[in-house]
């Protein structure tokens, strides 16, 4: 959906653990602004926040830290475990994380930047990709995904699984996506696969727009 006259806003999500921080990365790096909804996510339920007071509120003070900040930690063991507390959970924060995202849109367009990447692991779930054109969707298998989330947040086997499972499946990624990245493959693979559909979408930009897209310095 058009949200801002001659901005595209590309929607990347998939598997946890499948490498969409490398695809930001390189999109990124190919001319795209980036808004990285994890920041976002942070930011809303920062010490003092309206966000956080709800979520206290809700799942009680043993969510917060000493000093009045958010355990994540805490707040994971909770709602990974509790499908129907990961819900409530997703019902008090995806309306900040939505404003958020909004404000920093409009921010980026009023600037000069017109595509826009919004990295998102929870993208479909939030309806944040009501605010897209195109979405991508990286995709990889459970072992690897596996592999990966354990080494990278130091998770258990049982923990890492709960995660996995409490996200859509890839057929729903895949029903759902203009594109799709398949990473079973090299970090270098990876790589150059992105740097192929952004410059697929960037032409597909101009043609939109018939204008020309100025390189970075």
């Amino acid at each position: 959906m058009n949200i801002l006259e001659g901005v595209m806003v590309v929607g990347l999500t998939g598997q946890t653990g499948a490498g969409k921080s490398t695809v930001s990365r390189e999109f990124s790096e190919n001319g795209f602004a980036v808004i990285d909804a994890d920041i976002v996510s942070r930011k809303v339920v920062e010490k003092g926040t309206p966000c956080l007071a709800e979520l206290s509120d809700f799942f009680g003070e043993n969510i917060l830290c000493p000093d009045g900040g958010l355990d994540r930690k805490a707040l994971a063991s909770i709602v990974f475990t509790d499908k129907a507390k990961l819900e409530t959970l997703n019902t008090i924060i995806y309306p900040y994380i939505l404003r958020e995202i909004l404000q920093q849109i409009k921010a980026y367009s009023a600037s000069g930047e017109k595509l826009i990447l919004l990295d998102a692991p929870t993208l479909f779930e939030s309806h944040a990709d009501d605010f897209c054109d195109l979405i991508i969707s990286v995709l990889s298998d459970a072992e690897l995904r596996e592999q990966r989330i354990i080494k990278r947040d130091g998770l258990t086997h049982e923990q890492a699984l709960a995660r996995m499972n409490s996200q859509l499946n890839e057929e729903f990624f895949v029903s759902h996506s203009d594109f799709t990245i398949t990473n079973n493959d090299s970090i270098d693979n990876l790589c150059c696969i992105s740097k192929e559909v952004s410059d697929k979408i960037k032409l597909l930009y101009r043609n939109r727009n018939d204008c020309t897209i100025e390189a970075k310095s």
